[in-house]
């Protein structure tokens, strides 16, 4: 089932009422709107107005929702998830922690691989020579000591927005880097909700390891999964002349990236549901039960 990304941006009043997410404006031509909390997945809060029940946070936290909370500048700031969302979750961290050293380093190389062939792939559907890509995905070795994933982004990065020659992709940059940052965090929390239900920790990262990040892993793992942002974030710009400004109508759009179709395992699939899939594999992994991580690959359509 594909759950639902909502985005709360103005003064309203947020609880649980009958198994609903209830949502009633302060202002009162607003209609009050309800949502079963079943249904969601993510939850974007994105005005300093919003006042949000303890008995609604608990519903979500039980349903494994994803709780994102906006800044001044309107860009996701914290991620809330439950503290765990499997029902042997003590078996799962102890595995996960207790993952070897050979072991991480094929997983990273498996993830950089796959990173780069989409890379490869999104170049293609822009038009763009996904020749040198492709060469590198294949010099990628075990633990990718030889850092190629910052050789071939470099290269991904110039022609991707080969028509704007002073784009920089840099967190604080210029736009279209805002787009991207609302993306990859909408991305970030549905691969972290992903983790979560299959009883791993965010914070425990197969190659991230900042002392300062709690979502290492959700990190490593979204890595194949970002050029799906990329291409939404393309298709925006093509169709959007005034993107400076992050707009409620541009946010809207983004919030189509859970529902894109990606394949995976030779099937076709909404992004989220792909994401259960990767996470649920990577577990595997851990657990010695599977050697190959089920990554998406790029729809060129």
């Amino acid at each position: 089932m594909i759950k639902r990304t909502i985005l709360i941006s103005n003064p309203c009043y947020l609880k649980k009422k009958l198994d609903q997410l209830v949502v009633e404006y302060a202002n009162p031509e607003n209609q009050t709107r309800s949502v079963p909390i079943e249904d969601v997945g993510i939850v974007i809060l994105d005005h300093h107005q919003i006042t949000i029940t303890q008995a609604l946070l608990l519903a979500l936290n039980q349903h494994n929702v994803a709780l994102l909370n906006c800044n001044e500048q309107h860009m996701p700031l914290a991620l809330m998830l439950p503290l765990y969302g499997h029902h042997t979750y003590t078996e799962k961290v102890k595995v996960h922690l207790q993952a070897s050293l050979p072991l991480k380093k094929n997983l990273w190389q498996q993830t950089i691989v796959s990173k780069i062939n989409n890379q490869a792939a999104c170049l293609e559907w822009v038009g763009a020579d996904p020749g040198r890509l492709y060469y590198l995905s294949k010099l990628v070795k075990s633990g990718d000591p030889e850092n190629v994933e910052g050789r071939a982004a470099s290269h991904y990065w110039n022609l991707l927005f080969d028509d704007t020659p002073q784009f920089k992709r840099h967190r604080f940059g210029d736009a279209p880097n805002n787009l991207l940052n609302y993306g990859y965090a909408i991305l970030r929390s549905v691969v972290a909700r992903a983790l979560v239900a299959s009883g791993m920790l965010p914070a425990v990262g197969i190659f991230h390891r900042n002392k300062y990040n709690p979502y290492c892993l959700a990190d490593d793992i979204m890595e194949p999964y970002r050029p799906f942002v990329d291409k939404r974030v393309m298709q925006i710009c093509e169709s959007h002349t005034e993107i400076e400004d992050l707009t409620k109508e541009l946010k809207q759009e983004l919030l189509s990236i859970p529902v894109m179709d990606v394949l995976i395992n030779g099937e076709k699939s909404p992004l989220m549901i792909a994401a259960g899939r990767t996470a649920a594999s990577v577990m595997q992994c851990f657990e010695g039960v599977n050697r190959k991580v089920l990554y998406p690959e790029f729809i060129n359509a």
